[in-house]
C-alpha cells in the first residue's frame, strides 16, 4: 500500500508528535520493541447509550404492565427441541 502523506515529525519536550492536517481526532496507538509507532484511527461514541425514542418506548412498556395492560402468558415448550 502506498503512503498517501509523508513527513518527519519530531518529538517536543513533552513526548508528543504533531500529526498533521488529520482526518481523525481519536487514535489507537501500537508501540513495538523495534521503535515502530502504529496509529489506527478510532471514532469514540459512548458505550450503552440509548436513544430517547427507546427510554419513551421502555416508559410506556413499564406504565402498561403495572396498569395490567398485558398479553398472555406465552407458551415456548414447544420450542425446547430446536437446537
Amino acid at each position: 500500500m502506498a503512503a498517501i502523506k509523508s513527513y518527519d515529525a519530531k518529538i517536543d519536550s513533552k513526548k508528543r508528535i504533531t500529526l498533521r492536517n488529520t482526518a481523525y481526532e481519536y487514535f489507537h496507538v501500537q508501540e513495538y520493541e523495534d521503535g515502530r509507532i502504529v496509529l489506527e484511527p478510532r471514532e469514540l461514541v459512548k458505550p450503552f447509550q440509548i436513544s430517547v425514542n427507546t427510554l419513551s418506548m421502555m416508559d410506556s412498556s413499564i406504565a402498561n404492565f403495572k396498569e395490567g395492560r398485558v398479553s398472555e402468558p406465552l407458551d415456548l415448550c414447544e420450542y425446547r427441541d430446536i437446537e
